[in-house]
């Protein structure tokens, strides 16, 4: 176990030969906040997603001695009210062998320095608000709740809808 505490955290970013790990992971997180019975996304979903000619995410994984430790997926994103980009961090995970090892801190370090050295000036994320242990996690390493943002979604059938609906007096 100490030997395990002191190996070397290895970031890299994904490949398509990394999917399964990455859905692992993403069950392991909807498992984490008692949500697993709205997990949809199957490995095929990751693959063709994420490892296309248009990927819709990015992923930068850990190991520790070649194992799978954790992961971070995130996407670009742009503030227009900074006139810069950034990146929004969709999902952190950490396998629970090697957690304690600061691992989750490392790749969104890992991840900041690769956005700053981009030209962007700032990371974003979501923390589900039942989630209290990840909300310590983060404001204990600077990432700090805004109180000031709101989060508002509209997903699926209703989404669909929405966009089906004619607007009024719109011809089209």
């Amino acid at each position: 176990m100490t030997g395990l505490k002191q190996a070397t955290v290895h970031i890299r970013p994904a490949g398509v030969e990394d999917v399964a790990n990455i859905h692992v992971a993403l069950l392991g997180i909807a498992e984490t906040v008692g949500e697993l019975h709205k997990m949809q996304s199957t490995p095929e979903d990751i693959r063709r997603d994420g490892f296309s000619d248009k990927p819709h995410f990015q992923v930068l994984i850990a190991e520790i001695d070649s194992e799978f430790a954790g992961m971070c997926l995130y996407f670009p994103i742009y503030s227009t009210w900074r006139g810069r980009p950034g990146a929004f961090v969709q999902d952190l995970f950490v396998a629970e062998n090697f957690r304690g090892r600061k691992i989750g801190e490392k790749l969104l370090r890992h991840l900041a320095r690769q956005v700053s050295g981009e030209g962007g000036v700032y990371l974003e994320l979501a923390v589900d608000t039942g989630n209290i242990g990840a909300q310590r996690f983060y404001e204990r390493i600077g990432i700090a709740h805004q109180a000031d943002d709101q989060v508002h979604r509209i997903i699926g059938d209703a989404l669909f809808a929405f966009a089906a609906a004619k607007d009024f007096g719109d011809d089209t």
